[in-house]
């Protein structure tokens, strides 16, 4: 038997010469081999065989139009001061001008409000006209102060998987009018969320359970069997102006030619092709293309249906959100956008689904607000349908309420800016306002009108409303109140 002695055993604590370099050599092949694998995934991510930022691939850079004018303006505008005064015979002399101007005629109201409120000067202020696309302003208040701005509608796939092995999925709407055809755009309103990136989630969720053939129903029960205001086709002649509001839509709808191409720009709505009348369908039928692009089978066409209660979404795409939905359809003037917020805005105070119910959702709202609807009817929420009437004071009195901060704010923000962007981007007659109206223009055969609120260039703000109707020169009218709102920033 061999014994050690104390010089021979390794005392507690200490290595032997052999283990130390067992244990250099582990650490160094460690170190190489996590080496090895950092380089060979860069390596992958740069070719694109890993997920990762790494890309060899060429990245499109984004494409935004350039103004086709500069605007200067004339100088930054400092804080509200709420209580500045407004010359009330400057005011006056203002209104006098354009009731004498050149092809107005007999049809005028005009009013200019103070940012408090008061009444400086005004014009059968009380007389009930025809307020064309002005009304949406009414809507655009009445739905800011009742939904959840900051809110997207959400575009969502749900599986029904059935005793046969085979498998049915559900394209269900929420409301989102601006999909894009192909994949989500995170640059623009008009397709934030895109039927692509939709079916390339959805395909991706089927593939890990195994399917690769369904059949697709599409849910456009949103908002019930009524779409459209009683009337409202008499002003959409070639249906250039509103769809029906439904669950989808791609574009808005719009269908687009060889004789008028989509602008390059996708917030770019100055244009006005025919709008489809079967937008949800549509858009069902360009989902069923985008999934088979992605390996799924889709067995027959899509079809309509429901959404079975109890599921949760097998995949889901976003909208911009409803401030930047509605500052489209404000600064564009968008129909159906704005008959959309007034029903969202009956559905989320418990109305009736229907135009008559959003109607009275709106007028409701606007009444909670403080807002003076003597003489206010409303035919639609946009403006459109004939046999709206409202006064010039129920329109400056929402202006007034767009001055304040805090709730509703989304209303104002999204008004068109003249020398910006909009509608009213070429609203005026001197660079000098470039920048300080913000506004609500409205066009009808024999309706022209507009309101807002203006920065003043002596400081304060002010808000103001007029609506002509039955013009005898519709253009010099036209003109004749692009003077007027140019001239109120000099107040």
């Amino acid at each position: 038997m061999a014994f050690e002695t104390a010089n021979q055993r390794p005392r507690p604590g200490t290595q032997t010469v052999h283990d130390m370099r067992r244990r250099r050599w582990t650490v160094l092949v460690s170190v190489a081999l996590t080496v090895a694998l950092c380089v060979g995934y860069a390596v992958a991510d740069v070719y694109d065989a890993a997920p990762g930022l790494l890309t060899q691939r060429t990245v499109a850079a984004s494409d935004y139009p350039a103004p086709s004018v500069v605007r200067v303006g004339d100088g930054i505008v400092g804080d509200l001061d709420s209580t500045k005064t407004v010359d009330p015979q400057a005011a006056s002399d203002l209104i006098e001008t354009l009731v004498s101007a050149e092809g107005v005629g007999d049809g005028l109201s005009a009013i200019i409000v103070d940012a408090q409120g008061d009444v400086v000067a005004q014009y059968e202020s009380s007389t009930p006209r025809e307020p064309a696309s002005t009304m949406k302003t009414l809507t655009a208040l009445a739905a800011s102060t009742t939904l959840d701005m900051g809110s997207t509608l959400d575009t969502e796939t749900y599986l029904i998987q059935h005793d046969d092995g085979t498998a049915t999925l559900v394209l269900t709407g929420n409301g989102d009018m601006l999909l894009g055809e192909g994949a989500s755009d995170p640059e623009h309103v008009n397709g934030r969320a895109g039927l692509g990136t939709l079916a390339e989630r959805t395909a991706a969720a089927l593939s890990q359970r195994g399917i690769t053939a369904v059949t697709l129903v599409y849910d456009d029960t949103l908002f019930g069997d009524l779409r459209s205001p009683e009337g409202i086709e008499e002003n959409n002649g070639d249906h250039l102006y509103y769809t029906p509001v439904s669950s989808m839509a791609v574009d808005g709808g719009r269908q687009w030619s060889s004789a008028l191409p989509k602008p390059s720009n996708p917030d770019d709505s100055s244009l006005y092709p025919p709008l489809s009348q079967t937008t949800a369908a549509d858009a069902a039928a360009v989902f069923a293309t985008r999934l088979a692009e992605q390996g799924i089978t889709v067995s027959g066409g899509p079809s309509e249906g429901t959404t079975p209660e109890d599921l949760s979404p097998l995949a889901s795409v976003s909208s911009a959100t409803l401030a930047e939905v509605l500052a489209f359809a404000l600064r564009y003037s968008d129909n159906t956008l704005a008959e959309e917020f007034g029903r969202l805005t009956a559905i989320a105070r418990g109305a009736d689904n229907s135009p008559a119910g959003a109607t009275a959702a709106v007028e409701e709202a606007l009444r909670e607000l403080g807002i003076d609807t003597t003489g206010l009817t409303m035919a639609d929420c946009s403006g459109l349908t004939p046999g709206s009437r409202l006064t010039v004071r129920t329109l400056a009195a929402v202006q007034t309420h767009n001055l304040t901060a805090g709730n509703g704010a989304a209303a104002a923000e999204g008004l068109s800016i003249a020398g910006l962007v909009g509608t009213a981007a070429t609203r005026y007659t001197d660079e000098s306002a470039a920048g300080l109206l913000r506004v609500k223009t409205g066009s009808l055969g024999t309706v022209t009108s507009m309101a807002g609120n203006v920065s003043r260039i002596d400081g304060g703000a002010l808000s103001f409303a007029v609506v002509v109707n039955d013009p005898t020169d519709y253009e010099a009218a036209r003109s004749a109140i692009d003077a007027f709102v140019t001239a109120l920033v000099g107040l």
